[in-house]
């Protein structure tokens, strides 16, 4: 650890040594609208640095610490045009700028509801388009965002192609709200994001915006750890198309097709969008086959913006969410145990076709109006329709726990045979979303909600069986279904209080109504009704003094329903039935922002009121449960920095120190007596301990060089910290800390014939670091001793990419 901590901080030294001239000047002014108004939370850029600060209340700016030389001033701020202006400076400067309306509004005016500006007390990253497709040569967005602060990022085929996750702050995917452009995109009931349903997304985002913590009121399931809030490109106003080709380790290859129309009478704009990625994955039997298309359409004038945006995308993975069991891993890294058996003769075979098939599109209509020049509308309809399966051999299988009966072939009664069966889900979501936004000289005011309602049926099909007797291929042995409608309101409220201090306020309502009815895949009665009503208020401070200083403290409380999956496996006791969760979330932050320095301090606490955690514990009918505890917590500091002493160098860098803890934490287990192999099911009591999932350090390190016009190359580090994948804090159940190196170069030239072509390369865990960045398990005693059962996911070793990206 030591080590790997070392060279995180030799990151950030050697960059801050690259350069060593003496910055002289300053230069200051004020960012003021056309009539005259002062605008803050405007962005005053030095192109040559990348680097820059935001207007205060009264729109001032001070960049401090410049060299003499000269500097292209980019002022920008939302709904306005960009102002560019050069400056040559000598000595101290000042430096107005005036920006005038934006003639046609962009994508980031539709999702400002949902986000956070400026001057929000909450803690935010942004990742612009520019980041995203720097990094995004085939991989899935988890490790797109991969550098942001307090972000772990796993795949389960170990190259971040297919199933892919994120956690942020050690809260996993179904505690994380994502939205795209405003509008909710995590499966209602498991409340997770799969990532693999939407390939290549990166090529149709202007922006992301990660939340950290509870965040801003939005739509969708409650942010229970972070809210990540996706804006998609707005169509160019310029015709062109673009040709991308990437191609790399374990057989990955990635191709994009986009094109645009550029702006159309005046009005009308639209791009197009087709992705194949294939790759066989680091896992055997892992394979990916994911293709996607997009079409986005928009109409505007100087007032109005309609989007109408169609996302299309299918999957077929080869299934390895099963994991790589703890007694292989140190062997075969690589094994895969889904689809394996052995035949009538004994040989070990696979089963080819045990794979994961979706399909998913995504239908949206929003609408942007400025009703006055105060007063904005903005309203989407959306519609998600999903359907596929995964296929699984089982061996050996009895008939009853299918609901089949016994039957005779000849002189043998069947009562177990092997079979092939597929898990089917087919689903609809669909809603609208909406919010009005009033902007005055003070203040600013948004009301909004959403009303979404998700019909989803869940349902198992036996596809072949070597014994079928009287039953016939597709014989259905359960179905589900799963309603659940969802109604939210929210209204926020930024006000100046004095020239540096501003207030927010934020209240939300949340009501949801979930049924389930039918049979699960065990022959269980699923029929059950939940209802919850959640009040979810939010308020802070934000202070800022003009000249790079900015600090604000906030507090919010949010609620989570528990899950599809939290709910059927207590059926059947209603003693174990999970109560909704309740989280109060503090937050404090201090930035400062420099011509070459910007640097952000935020602290935490994060307080748990019935958090669903597992215990070992069991309903009376047998089945595994999610358990409330009483009392669990996050406390932590995030700090982040970016420097870039020159346009050639630049470092950024965060590292998160945390403590997660469960109090009075009860463990259950079962425990056997080998001498008769009798069972007895006890608990102990373990006391304070870690959460699962939840390493106490994570730290990432970027360095950049430009040494030409057009190459740049980049070296990052990350660290996670030792984790444990249990809450009993067993040194058996952990996953190990890891530190991971990627190398990544980018060359962009001038054509005649084209606008522009690229090439980038990508050495991804350049030290060829054995590690595993996710696993599972539990425990069971033996004659008091605990034994351990997990399962592990190791990451590819040493993997490149290749890219080249024309642009016409």
């Amino acid at each position: 650890m030591k080590k790997n901590l070392f060279l995180l901080i030799f990151y950030v030294s050697a960059a801050t040594s690259l350069n060593g001239q003496q910055l002289k000047s300053t230069v200051s002014g004020t960012v003021t609208s056309s009539d005259g108004s002062p605008l803050a939370g405007a962005f005053v850029v030095a192109e040559e640095l990348q680097t820059g600060v935001i207007t205060g209340n009264n729109g001032h700016y001070e960049l401090k610490g410049l060299k003499n030389a000269t500097y292209h001033l980019c002022f920008s701020f939302t709904g306005y045009e960009t102002v560019i202006k050069e400056v040559t400076l000598r000595q101290n400067e000042t430096i107005d700028a005036t920006l005038n309306e934006s003639v046609v509004m962009t994508g980031e005016v539709v999702v400002s509801s949902t986000r956070a500006g400026s001057s929000t007390p909450v803690a935010y990253s942004n990742v612009d388009a520019a980041r995203l497709q720097r990094n995004d040569m085939s991989r899935d967005m988890p490790y797109l965002l991969s550098l942001t602060p307090s972000v772990i990022e796993t795949s389960d085929a170990g190259t971040g192609v297919g199933y892919t996750s994120l956690r942020v702050r050690g809260s996993g995917g179904n505690r994380i709200n994502v939205t795209l452009d405003g509008i909710p995109l995590n499966d209602a009931e498991s409340q997770e994001m799969f990532w693999v349903d939407l390939p290549d997304l990166a090529s149709s985002v202007s922006s992301i915006q990660v939340q950290r913590g509870i965040g801003t009121s939005t739509n969708g399931a409650g942010a229970f750890g972070a809210s990540v809030n996706i804006s998609t490109l707005t169509p160019s106003n310029d015709a062109g198309s673009e040709v991308n080709f990437s191609a790399g380790s374990f057989g990955t290859f990635k191709t994009t097709v986009k094109g645009s129309t550029g702006r159309l009478g005046n009005h009308f704009s639209m791009t197009l969008r087709a992705s194949m990625i294939k790759s066989d994955g680091y896992i055997r039997h892992s394979a990916s086959d994911i293709k996607s298309a997009s079409i986005s359409t928009a109409w505007s004038d100087a007032r109005t913006i309609i989007k109408a945006n169609a996302i299309l995308g299918s999957e077929r993975t080869g299934i390895a969410w099963w994991g790589v069991p703890q007694e292989i891993l140190a062997t075969d890294r690589r094994y895969n145990p889904a689809g394996e058996y052995v035949d009538a003769n004994g040989i070990t075979r696979y089963y080819n076709d045990e794979v994961d098939d979706y399909l998913q599109n995504h239908y949206h209509l929003s609408v942007n109006h400025k009703l006055t020049d105060n007063l904005t509308l903005n309203a989407a309809l959306h519609l998600t329709t999903g359907k596929g399966y995964y296929e699984e051999q089982k061996s050996d299988q009895t008939l009853a726990e299918y609901g089949m009966g016994s039957f005779t072939i000849g002189d043998s009664v069947i009562t177990e045979t092997d079979m092939v069966e597929r898990k089917w889900m087919s689903n609809m979501f669909y809603g609208a979303v909406w919010s009005l936004t009033h902007k005055s000289a003070t203040t600013n005011l948004t009301f909004g909600g959403g009303i979404n309602r998700y019909d989803g049926d869940h349902y198992g099909k036996i596809i072949w069986m070597q014994n079928a007797g009287p039953y016939i291929p597709g014989y259905e042995w359960y179905r589900n279904r799963g309603l659940k409608d969802e109604i939210n309101i929210y209204g926020k409220a930024s006000t100046e209080l004095t020239g540096s201090l501003s207030s927010y306020l934020d209240l939300q309502v949340r009501y949801i109504s979930y049924s389930i009815k039918g049979n699960d895949d065990d022959q269980r009665d699923l029929d059950q009704n939940h209802y919850f009503t959640f009040f979810n208020p939010k308020a802070g401070l934000f202070w800022r003094n003009g000249s790079g200083s900015e600090a604000y403290a906030s507090v919010a409380v949010a609620h989570r329903e528990p899950t599809r999956s939290d709910f059927t496996d207590a059926t059947g006791d209603a003693t174990a039935t999970p109560k909704a969760e309740r989280m109060t979330d503090f937050e404090t932050g201090y930035t400062f922002k420099t011509a070459p320095l910007a640097f952000n301090l935020n602290l935490y606490y994060m307080h748990y009121h019935d958090q669903l955690v597992p215990t070992g514990q069991i309903s009376n009918v047998g089945y595994s449960i999610m358990t409330n505890v009483k009392t669990s917590y996050r406390t932590g500091a995030e700090l982040s920095a970016n420097f870039k002493p020159s346009r050639k160098y630049g470092i950024n860098a965060s590292v998160t120190l945390s403590s997660n803890k469960i109090t009075d934490f009860r463990n259950y287990y079962t425990e056997y007596n080998t001498s008769d192999w009798s069972s007895s099911y006890i608990y102990k009591d373990l006391g304070t301990v870690d959460i699962a999932y939840s390493p106490s350090v994570t730290a990432m390190a970027e360095m950049e060089y430009t040494p030409l016009t057009g190459l740049s190359v980049r070296l990052t580090g990350k660290y996670v910290g030792k984790q444990y994948y249990d809450n009993t804090m067993s040194n058996d159940r952990k996953i190990n800390p890891y530190f991971v190196n990627n190398f990544s170069a980018d060359y962009t030239m001038k054509t005649k014939s084209a606008a522009d072509i690229g090439f980038k390369l990508l050495v991804n865990n350049i030290l060829n670091h054995r590690y595993e960045s996710n696993a599972y398990g539990g425990m069971w005693g033996e004659d008091g001793v605990e034994k351990t059962w997990a399962y592990f996911f190791p990451q590819a070793g040493r993997n490149y990419m290749v890219s080249v990206n024309v642009k016409f």
